[in-house]
Parts: C-alpha cells; sequence; structure tokens
C-alpha cells in the first residue's frame, strides 16, 4: 500500500466529445455505446433542425435510472447522466440535427 504521490500517482480524468448528425428513420438507431463501467459520466445533447415537422427523442442507458432528451424542431435538450453506455436517438421520416455527447473516464496511471 503506498502512501505517497511517488509509488501511487492520483488517477487521471480523460475527456472525450464526439458530435455528429442524425438523419431520421422512423426507428430507434443507437448512435453511441460503450462497455458498463467505461466512462462514469457524460452529458448528452441532441439538436432538433428547425425545418423537422416533429419532435425527436434520445434515451441514454444507465445502470439507473435511464435519462430521456426530447426536443421540438429548433431546440435541443441535454442531460448528463453517471456511468452512461449507450445513446440512442428516434427520430421519423424528414426530421434530423445533431447531437453531441462529452464522456469522462478515470484512468489510473
Amino acid at each position: 500500500m503506498c502512501n505517497n504521490e511517488s509509488c501511487c500517482p492520483p488517477a487521471q480524468i480523460f475527456q472525450e466529445s464526439i458530435c455528429g448528425n442524425f438523419n431520421g428513420t422512423g426507428a430507434a438507431v443507437i448512435v453511441w455505446s460503450a462497455p458498463g463501467g467505461a466512462y462514469f459520466s457524460g452529458t448528452f445533447e441532441i439538436f432538433n433542425s428547425a425545418s423537422s415537422p416533429g419532435a425527436v427523442t434520445a434515451t441514454i442507458t444507465t445502470p439507473s435510472p435511464l435519462g430521456t432528451l426530447d426536443a421540438a424542431p429548433g431546440n435541443s435538450d441535454t442531460a448528463s447522466v453517471d456511468q452512461p453506455t449507450a445513446f440512442t436517438i428516434t427520430a421519423d421520416a424528414g426530421e434530423s440535427g445533431k447531437y453531441c455527447i462529452t464522456l469522462y473516464k478515470r484512468v489510473l496511471a
């Protein structure tokens, strides 16, 4: 067991950002996933284009509770959750927009 930083350096926190576009298909589409425990936290955002005919929804899978997002045309929605494992967007045909994910991982040196 170490009692000083020279033999046991502190854990490092890494931040990853992933952004992309989506076009509705009418089906739920998983745009990101990771094994359980890979990330200790994440912030998820969807932006629904103003030209979309309806709302876009997204589900963030976690051990519990699930995070959900709902964005009307021309709006965005954001949620931060602990231990995310998947991000699924559901948009009907003609709906489009962007998503951004910021993930945080603790890595022991």
